[in-house]
């Protein structure tokens, strides 16, 4: 808003940037913590990642830690059980999970939030799941294996599954909690101070792994593009996506926020054509269209 109190954007605007935005963030950190796995162990990045992001977010955020310091300590418990699954766990796992298997792999998996969004809810929160956005979760996420596949079918049966499937695979149910879990946080406690306690509560967690980790003998290497993987996973994906995919839950709800997770394949071809010098191919173009289209069916009324 202006100084007069005036909406500067529309709703409908700020709704699709706070929706379309995070994917592209996470496409870039996945892209990054790929290219940097030999430089940054997954446990490290993690770390690293949410003390940059709490260094970052916290003299923005403690005047509204303080503000809604009541309800953390009333509801202290339940703030612990919404930030393990998804800021604690989520990305953690997916670097661990990179170590083991493929990107393909991986980015499939990633597809299934949509679904554990809506299974879960259904199962746990209650909420119906209508015939517009089962249509739309099937279409779009054939726009995804269209993307992940190349256009080639036989691909899904050569598909082997391993251990670090499995690990990505929890990873992704961590996430669909995580997002239903945010709609049970009142909007009145602020975002900002949300992600920093939370960010808090995820290094606490995270330290003895980090420890373990060292004592194996695996450190980070401090070079440009270690240093350079570590600021960016800091700041854009953890900081910016994570609160516009909390703003974009409190607007078109869990469901609808988490189809347009299927927008992180598409973003992610992109930039390995823009970054890696790949080439974009037809598949591409129809993959693309197909999610599209699975959004605007799923998130019809």
């Amino acid at each position: 808003m202006d100084a007069t109190g005036k909406r500067l954007i529309s709703p409908r605007i700020e709704m699709l940037a706070a929706l379309m935005l995070p994917p592209l963030f996470w496409a870039g950190n996945f892209i990054v913590a790929r290219a940097a796995r030999g430089e940054v162990p997954p446990l490290a990045l993690s770390f690293v990642r949410w003390s940059i992001a709490l260094l970052f977010m916290l003299p923005f955020a403690w005047k509204y830690i303080r503000r809604d310091a009541p309800w953390y300590r009333k509801h202290w418990l339940q703030v612990i059980l919404v930030a393990l699954p998804g800021v604690t766990a989520f990305n953690t796992l997916v670097y661990v999970g990179l170590q083991y298997t493929t990107a393909t792999n991986g980015m499939l998996l990633n597809s299934t939030i949509p679904v554990l969004i809506l299974i879960f809810g259904a199962l746990f929160w209650g909420r119906r799941i209508g015939m517009s956005q089962a249509l739309g979760l099937v279409v779009s996420t054939l726009g995804v294996a269209v993307v992940i596949l190349h256009g080639q079918w036989a691909r899904l049966v050569a598909l082997e599954f391993s251990e670090g499937d499995l690990i990505i695979f929890v990873a992704m149910v961590c996430w669909a909690l995580y997002t239903l879990g945010l709609t049970r946080i009142p909007a009145e406690v602020n975002r900002l101070g949300l992600l920093a306690v939370q960010s808090a509560i995820t290094l606490v967690a995270l330290a003895p792994f980090l420890a373990l980790e060292i004592a194996s003998g695996r450190v980070p290497h401090l070079s440009p593009a270690g240093i350079g993987a570590m600021l960016y996973v800091g700041i854009v994906p953890s900081v910016l996506a994570t609160l516009l995919y909390m703003r974009g839950v409190a607007l078109a709800g869990p469901a609808r926020a988490g189809q347009f997770i299927h927008l992180l394949p598409v973003y992610g071809a992109v930039l390995s054509v823009v970054f890696l010098g790949e080439a974009l191919h037809l598949y591409h173009v129809a993959g693309f269209g197909l999610i599209l289209a699975g959004i605007v069916i799923a998130g019809r009324k």
